[in-house]
């Protein structure tokens, strides 16, 4: 078990909200932070901390993405033409370890890159292992066919608290996906509102 696998719920807990909207989040039971200080009272946050809050939002709802990832992705979405906060969020939902998340192949954005990992998926009829592989419009991604009846994949097809977005246009009986369009801020399903503007601020100034 990874680093970040075994964490994933004191990422919850860290930011304070179910940033996932996962059913067994502690923070349905504790909305306080971990560790001895948790329940101390939180004064005012400054400018600083909500940018930094943000921006570890959405880098722990991909994963718990380390830094030099997350800021060579935010580096690619300044260079691109257009607003700067929409381009981000585009390139983290064309991750492919997001769109199998997305498709509902599996339960969590951690067993999502495991699945990559483990060579259970193809794109455009090709295996890809590398969860960070960015898929383009109209490609199909699929489970591989000696992967279909993992009990994994079962369990997340019949998840209650996620929907299909939109941009992908899903078969479950097939376990096919189709990247239909790159979806903006408004069209991706966050449990919580994510704030890519306080990410550009931050990284404006740090």
């Amino acid at each position: 078990m990874t680093k970040r696998t075994s964490a994933k719920y004191k990422i919850d807990r860290r930011m304070g909200e179910n940033i996932w909207g996962r059913p067994k989040s502690p923070v349905n039971r504790r909305e306080y932070g971990p560790g001895q200080h948790g329940q101390r009272r939180k004064g005012k946050m400054s400018d600083f901390g909500l940018q930094l809050r943000a921006k570890q939002k959405l880098k722990g709802y991909y994963g718990d993405l380390t830094e030099k990832q997350f800021r060579r992705i935010f580096s690619e979405a300044e260079r691109v033409k257009g607003d700067t906060g929409e381009n981000l969020i585009g390139l983290l939902e064309r991750r492919l370890d997001a769109v199998v998340y997305r498709a509902k192949f599996v339960p969590t954005i951690f067993a999502a890159r495991q699945f990559v990992n483990h060579k259970h998926v193809r794109v455009n009829g090709q295996v890809v292992n590398i969860p960070s592989y960015r898929v383009k419009e109209g490609d199909v991604i699929e489970v591989r066919d000696r992967s279909k009846q993992m009990a994994l994949i079962l369990e997340a097809v019949q998840l209650p608290e996620r929907d299909v977005p939109d941009y992908l246009d899903v078969d479950h009986s097939k376990l096919t996906a189709t990247f239909v369009h790159t979806p903006g801020l408004s069209d991706v399903p966050y449990p919580v509102m994510m704030e890519p503007n306080l990410v550009i601020e931050y990284y404006a100034q740090n």
